[in-house]
């Protein structure tokens, strides 16, 4: 069983916007059975007011997806933290969990948030700026898959230090009581050390997903506390969108 984790950047690359039909080919070459993605667009102008969900699971021949907005909005123009009670066609932004195996039950984690603006230095473009933090949340889906129920958990978590850390364990304190075993995965923004250590999960995977272009560090995971799940391939390929690559494992049971 084939379980992806990828932060699209919306669909586009770091040099151009986005093509849909680019879009949906990386995702069917991914040939996902569990497929998470962060910084997922619906009806936003620089996609093409395409739902980018949808559009992924008829790619990958998804049997169930489930997109839930973080922010109502635009990111970097005019928005608000999303409740989930939108009016459909407003423009959003988050994460989407999509599966060729069906879902048992869907659940929503909205993760806390820093309530105020902060300076904070950042390497690009390599000045403090004034950083307005983007609201973050999680879909959690319960999937009857050939190795037995998993429920499944997609995040993107804050790339702030520290307040990543704390919005991991709200997210697990809340998961603790979802049906066990569990899988979680996202980009967490934080190295696997990091992961493993504040998740108390082990990680199923170890490959630099980021810069896509030469990457160095893994900001992107596959955790699980269940100790039968191991990985019995790993990679990380270079694909035609995003500055993240994403993470591909192929899960097995052991025994």
């Amino acid at each position: 069983m084939k379980v992806v984790t990828f932060n699209i950047l919306h669909g586009r690359t770091c040099d151009d916007g986005v093509d849909l039909g680019r879009f949906a080919e990386c995702v069917a070459a991914l040939d996902a059975d569990i497929l998470a993605l962060q910084e997922v667009d619906s009806v936003q102008e620089r996609s093409g007011l395409a739902d980018l969900t949808a559009l992924a699971a008829e790619a990958m021949g998804a049997r169930s997806h489930r997109f839930v907005a973080a922010i109502a909005g635009t990111p970097g123009a005019t928005w608000m933290a999303a409740t989930g009670e939108e009016q459909p066609g407003t423009a959003a932004y988050g994460v989407a969990l999509l599966s060729r195996y069906p879902a048992l039950n869907w659940q929503v984690v909205r993760l806390p948030r820093i309530p105020f603006r902060f300076p904070m230095y950042l390497g690009a473009p390599g000045r403090v700026q004034v950083i307005d933090e983007e609201p973050r949340a999680a879909v959690v889906g319960q999937f009857d898959t050939p190795l037995g129920d998993l429920t499944v958990v997609n995040t993107h978590l804050s790339f702030v230090p520290g307040w990543n850390r704390l919005q991991l364990r709200r997210l697990l304190r809340d998961v603790r009581a979802l049906p066990w075993p569990r899988i979680v995965t996202g980009d967490l923004n934080m190295s696997g050390a990091a992961a493993r250590r504040h998740s108390g999960l082990r990680s199923l995977a170890t490959a630099p997903t980021f810069p896509s272009h030469a990457p160095a560090q893994q900001l992107d995971h596959v955790l699980t506390d269940d100790p039968g799940l191991s990985a019995k391939a790993v990679e990380a390929p270079h694909m035609a969108i995003s500055d993240h690559r994403p993470l591909v494992v192929h899960l097995q049971r052991d025994g």
